[in-house]
């Protein structure tokens, strides 16, 4: 939750001032009228609620005076059947001893019976069944008893007072309703009593709940103590939505059906749906008949008046929207004049100002005071950079001064103290040679004319000083440069290679000895010119590479003494930086006992390669 939270703060302060101009407004008006307008639709709901359930409960009356009215019809029809004396009279006989008699019985009172049963549209069957020996099963309306099952079901009819309902008939009960009925007790020669059954149809007796396919509410009759055996319409709208779903929401319907509270509307759910029951008790038939809507389908005009709200509440969004991008394009157009210029500056001009076009007696409003402050603010930016770099240039020249002083008079002392004492100890003509190279060292380092030369003339005055000393060393260094003819063109700065050199000569091999030193130049990525001085000396001592490396990355605690590592490599190294910048400069590698490298690190764009 606090993640959430400074998530939307930090959301909230990166907006556009006009996006949270149009969150206050919505604040402020969309969300009340919308809520407002909810609270409306919740009443409208509940008002719907009551009225449908009002309307549920009249329905569900009269389905239970039309059902006990079918069920009066059914018991007059079987008390009219009982009045008929010599019908009863002759079926518990011997309707086998005279056939005249069973010919008058047929014209007379079956065709009598007969009448009574096709006067009754819903009776589809009436039977009897007759613990009599004798009794002739000729006609679908007179049974011996063992065709009755069960058969202690006479039992039941005795305890109920004679007469009893089934949902669900015993005979072709799927789809009729029966009434059961004691005509006469048993005697001493008959063990079963006689019972009599008026079978109706389902389609038929319940003919207007069936026949009705749609509505909001879907009837059913349930069987009062078997949840599975229901009476409805399977062309009804809610059946056919329902699908595989019906039995569950019968079924739930059924374990909540009370007797003692049939006035109360049953709430259930199945699935991701809610449905709501009213129903009524009919004790005779042992049976519920129930009134099922779903929630969605009684509050499908609520839904539609919800997604007419939001549709307005959006619309009123989007003007709102609308109207407030206008006002505050016109209001901080000038902020955005502001905010072009910071981004100017950002990229690097300091003298993008903003127009205020204000005169010189206005003052204007708080952007144009921003504005006017921010321009005095470039001016003084200017103004302090200016006096900076004028300082660094001073203190550069200073300090470059000072070290091609100490370069010039530390070369130029060594050279002529060895010269000296070597033309004092051999006294041959052999120094002239010497003192030839010596004047084209000391014509290199001492005239600058430009802080930058070819890489040829540093090249060659390297060539000289390792035939100076040579002569003057009487050793046997050699120098190897094949280097490409376009390289030799590059302009390096002047003096930079020959420090190194000077190094490797005086540390790369012990006294009287030889080495060889390769002169490499190389391109890294585009941006780098690499001139690689490498020996195969003794190397540098692995405590000591380690401190000249950590120097060379710019460790200030580490700093380069003169005593032990030259002037020269400390003077090139300070030197590059000063002029190129951190990325340029000096780096050495080095295995003891096989080689030292020292890579000179340039830029590789010619016209990058400024002077000392």
């Amino acid at each position: 939750m606090k993640y959430v939270l400074t998530a939307m703060k930090r959301l909230y302060r990166n907006s556009r001032i006009s996006q949270k101009l149009f969150m206050a407004f919505s604040l402020l008006i969309a969300i009340p009228a919308i809520v407002v307008s909810f609270l409306f639709i919740r009443i409208q709901e509940s008002q719907l609620y009551k009225d449908a359930m009002a309307a549920g409960s009249n329905h569900v009356a009269r389905l239970d005076e039309q059902l006990r009215s079918r069920m009066d019809i059914l018991e007059n029809a079987s008390s009219t059947a009982l009045t008929q004396k010599g019908f009863v009279d002759f079926i518990h006989s011997n309707m086998r001893g005279d056939g005249l008699r069973l010919v008058k019985f047929r014209q007379n009172e079956y065709e009598q019976m007969h009448n009574i049963i096709q006067s009754h549209q819903l009776i589809s069957e009436l039977s009897f069944y007759v613990d009599n020996p004798d009794v002739y099963e000729i006609w679908p309306e007179i049974y011996h008893y063992d065709k009755f099952w069960p058969q202690d079901y006479w039992v039941t009819l005795r305890d109920e007072g004679g007469a009893a309902y089934r949902l669900f008939a015993f005979k072709d009960g799927e789809h009729t309703l029966s009434y059961y009925r004691l005509v006469r007790l048993q005697g001493q020669q008959h063990k079963f009593p006689t019972l009599m059954e008026i079978r109706a149809r389902h389609s038929v007796f319940f003919s207007d709940l069936l026949e009705e396919t749609g509505g909001d509410f879907f009837s059913v009759v349930m069987d009062g103590t078997n949840p599975s055996q229901n009476v409805y319409n399977p062309g009804h709208v809610f059946s056919q939505n329902a699908g595989e779903k019906l039995d569950e929401i019968l079924g739930s319907v059924h374990e909540q059906l009370d007797v003692l509270q049939q006035n109360s509307p049953i709430k259930v759910h199945a699935g991701d749906q809610t449905y709501y029951a009213l129903y009524r008790y009919i004790a005779p038939l042992n049976a519920y008949v129930v009134d099922i809507a779903s929630h969605q389908a009684l509050m499908k005009g609520p839904r539609s008046w919800y997604l007419l709200v939001t549709a307005i509440a959006s619309c009123v969004l989007l003007l709102m929207l609308l109207l407030v991008s206008h006002m505050t394009r016109r209001i901080f157009r000038r902020l955005e004049k502001v905010l072009a210029s910071m981004r100017k500056v950002r990229r690097g001009q300091l003298d993008a100002k903003i127009d205020t076009g204000l005169k010189d007696n206005e003052t204007g409003d708080e952007i144009d005071y921003v504005a006017v402050s921010y321009n005095n603010m470039l001016d003084e930016i200017q103004r302090l950079m200016t006096q900076v770099v004028d300082k660094q240039l001073i203190a550069k020249n200073a300090q470059l001064h000072s070290l091609h002083s100490q370069i010039n008079s530390h070369f130029l002392y060594n050279a002529l103290e060895s010269i000296r004492m070597h033309a004092e100890v051999q006294r041959q003509p052999a120094i002239a040679g010497a003192l030839v190279s010596l004047g084209s060292l000391l014509r290199y380092s001492m005239q600058w004319r430009s802080d930058t030369v070819a890489l040829r003339e540093e090249l060659a005055n390297i060539h000289s000083y390792i035939r100076f000393i040579n002569f003057m060393e009487e050793r046997s260094i050699v120098l190897t440069a094949d280097l490409p003819q376009e390289v030799l063109r590059y302009t390096i700065p002047k003096m930079c290679m020959q420090p190194i050199v000077e190094n490797a000569v005086h540390h790369a091999a012990p006294p009287g000895g030889s080495v060889c030193i390769q002169i490499t130049v190389r391109v890294e990525s585009h941006s780098l010119l690499l001139i690689e001085i490498r020996d195969d000396g003794a190397g540098v001592d692995p405590e000591m590479l380690a401190s000249l490396q950590s120097v060379l990355r710019g460790d200030p605690d580490t700093p380069i003494i003169t005593s032990k590592n030259g002037l020269g490599l400390e003077n090139v190294h300070k030197r590059l930086q000063l002029h190129y910048g951190m990325g340029c400069g000096l780096w050495i590698d080095s295995v003891q006992g096989d080689y030292t490298c020292v890579t000179i690190r340039l830029p590789w764009e010619n016209v990058n390669l400024g002077g000392w």
